[in-house]
């Protein structure tokens, strides 16, 4: 019904900076919520940020003042642009998306593959 395809991670120095892409694609009547959220090896996944529909945004407090959530409505995309990126970031990262598929009354949650983010010198 909906895909999600995460690009834009790698590896980076600490300090530097990369940018996360999420486009999502298919029957899409509508997007809500879109986000991303991270695990890193041994730990939980958690939040990272989210943008709703009205542009409201919210962010975990280890990335405040480093880390800016947006989204192309018309391009069904959400980004993430990292700065002053720490060792701590290294994770795996997932772009979340709340949508209702064409043709369904219902909210789903959809979920991306996942894009490695390695902070490292």
């Amino acid at each position: 019904q909906v895909q999600l395809v995460e690009s834009g991670g790698g590896l980076v120095q600490p300090g530097g900076s990369l940018r996360l892409s999420c486009a999502a694609s298919g029957r899409i009547f509508s997007i809500y919520t879109m986000g991303w959220y991270r695990q890193a090896p041994g730990s939980q996944r958690e939040l990272v940020a989210t943008v709703s529909s009205g542009d409201i945004t919210n962010y975990a407090d280890s990335v405040k003042g480093r880390f800016t959530i947006s989204r192309d409505n018309a391009k069904n995309t959400v980004y993430l642009q990292m700065l002053s990126l720490r060792p701590e970031d290294t994770a795996v990262y997932y772009c979340h998306v709340q949508a209702q598929p064409r043709g369904l009354g219902l909210l789903y949650n959809y979920w991306g593959q996942g894009t490695q983010v390695t902070v490292s010198s």
